[in-house]
């Protein structure tokens, strides 16, 4: 069902209503409602901040966080054809080699790594991951579907038109199992069909290929203490995901979407952890917050490795 409402002069959406687990499967009678969010920043008083909201609710089965209704754009332009330096902050610019080695050693770990073993970056962004990784021996290519993104990458970065391609996920094909390795990093929590887009990366994936993923927690702790404030505030809001505003998140993953993902269709989950990173809360309670996140593996993003059998 799809009722299309202008958000503002610029932006048009279409709502899509969720009747089951984008990742288990689940009914709509296993989730529950869990707050609402803003099309803008929310802080410490959304009653007093107009503007278009959408229900978020939680899968009871795996853990998955998402909106129903989901908020389609027009356009993808309209959330991601902005120019990167909107989207992105200085650091981010910067092509920092250990940023990436780690996600190598932990590869090396799971799997026996060819000479050129071929890599595929999905949503490639400004290119860093396929740079990191070509300079270490892979044979890289990617593609991206922000048109901004993808010029940065070519005419600023050096990347290879060649290697990187233009366009979504939906738009993409490649031959069955020609990928050792497919990455997305920071890319599934955006994708309107994450089944849909590991499924098709899979057929992509050699058998015994890798597939790294990184995505934000269901269960970071600060968003449960953002949630708890509002609940004692009375407010019927939630810090998780944005839908309608910058960063255009979708989804948040449990571990738990991604065992009964795999569970359902063939693969297996070979290797994850929780990163702490940063907790955007005043840098006396990270003393505190920081350890007890990665005790009890409640931290900002959960990277996993799905492994083809």
């Amino acid at each position: 069902m799809y009722n299309e409402v202008k958000v503002h002069s610029e932006l048009r959406y279409s709502f899509r209503r969720i009747d089951q687990c984008n990742m288990c499967g689940s009914p709509a009678e296993e989730h529950r409602v869990i707050g609402k969010r803003l099309n803008k920043s929310q802080g410490k008083n959304p009653k007093n901040i107009t503007g278009i909201t959408t229900t978020i609710c939680k899968c009871n089965r795996c853990g998955l966080i998402f909106s129903n209704p989901m908020p389609i754009p027009a356009r993808i332009e309209d959330h991601y054809g902005i120019p990167p330096e909107v989207y992105w902050q200085n650091e981010d610019f910067v092509v920092r080699e250990e940023e990436y080695a780690w996600r190598i050693d932990e590869l090396r770990k799971l799997m026996t790594l060819e000479e050129n073993t071929k890599f595929l970056d999905i949503g490639a962004g400004l290119g860093k991951t396929m740079i990191t990784h070509s300079r270490a021996g892979f044979d890289t290519y990617g593609f991206e579907p922000s048109k901004p993104f993808y010029d940065y990458a070519i005419n600023r970065m050096g990347v290879s038109p060649e290697k990187l391609k233009l366009g979504s996920i939906e738009e993409m094909d490649y031959p069955e199992n020609t990928f050792g390795y497919v990455s997305f990093g920071a890319v599934l929590e955006h994708v309107y069909n994450p089944s849909e887009s590991i499924l098709k990366a899979l057929k992509w994936t050699k058998p015994g290929g890798i597939i790294f993923i990184e995505v934000p927690s269901s269960d970071w702790l600060v968003n449960k203490m953002i949630n708890l404030y509002y609940r004692m505030r009375r407010f019927d809001y939630v810090g998780n995901i944005s839908p309608m505003h910058v960063p255009f998140h979708l989804f948040e993953f449990s571990i738990r979407s991604f065992q009964q993902h795999a569970r359902l269709h063939g693969y297996e989950v070979a290797h994850h952890y929780f990163s702490v990173c940063k907790t955007f809360m005043p840098k006396p309670l990270d003393f505190f917050i920081k350890p007890y996140m990665k005790w009890t593996k409640t931290g900002m993003q959960l990277f996993v490795w799905l492994r083809k059998k």
